[in-house]
């Protein structure tokens, strides 16, 4: 079953070409084309496409407005990839918080435009690693450090090996992969990390791991190192 794709930018060069790209994928459809944000929004309340490719600065309604309404609509299953420049970071950052499921540089390969949607269908957040260094400045001072270990402590040793990749924005398949265990077990693992460390959704653990700096295992208090067997390995 394909994928049915809605195009928004308000070049329609660009959005010709991107349309072009993803046409050469049986499994990828573009339904609909918009080149401003609030026709965006009512071609996708009148089509339900899986997925809506919004450019950010766009006339009538902006991408980030667009994004916004479809994303509040009332039984909306259309996720959102935004798309974004290098100059646009302050925009990025206030889209974090309207649950876009992915963020695409412009100037992305085909093969990389490609990939971004099929992530966003699956659910995953993904984020171009450009984009997600220069947010970390931005998130630092709004995402604050934990006083103490007890923040961290919640996680169990393998939430923060979970949360450690979420942090180098690998897919569900790919964490999956990595630690040997499925699919679903790993969408388990990420809702009971966002609920215990008070985050709305994946891209807030990306950049939440990246302004902590969790390179290493999280600080463990007596109860931790009890859990992880009271030595230095930690279960897998």
């Amino acid at each position: 079953m394909s994928l049915r794709i809605l195009l928004a930018d308000d070049h329609a060069m660009f959005r010709s070409g991107l349309k072009a790209v993803l046409s050469t994928q049986p499994d990828l459809c573009c339904v609909g084309e918009a080149d401003d944000g609030q026709t965006a929004v009512e071609e996708a309340a009148r089509l339900a496409p899986d997925i809506a490719v919004l450019d950010i600065r766009m006339p009538r309604l902006d991408g980030l407005r667009a994004a916004e309404r479809i994303l509040a609509r009332p039984g909306n299953t259309t996720r959102v990839i935004v798309l974004t420049t290098y100059d646009d970071d302050s925009y990025v950052y206030r889209a974090l918080h309207m649950g876009a499921s992915g963020f695409l540089l412009k100037s992305a390969s085909p093969e990389e435009t490609i990939a971004a949607v099929r992530v966003a269908a699956r659910g995953d957040a993904l984020i171009d690693p450009s984009v997600t260094r220069r947010l970390i400045s931005l998130f630092a001072g709004s995402i604050a450090p934990p006083a103490s270990s007890a923040e961290l402590d919640r996680l169990t040793a393998r939430e923060h090996d979970v949360l450690l990749l979420l942090a180098q924005a690998h897919s569900n398949g790919e964490i999956a992969r990595r630690l040997g265990i499925g699919d679903e077990t790993v969408k388990t693992h990420v809702s009971r990390i966002l609920a215990k460390l008070g985050l709305r959704d994946r891209t807030q653990a990306v950049v939440y791991a990246a302004s902590h700096r969790l390179t290493a295992p999280p600080p463990r208090t007596q109860d931790t190192a009890r859990r992880w067997g009271g030595g230095g390995r930690r279960p897998r």
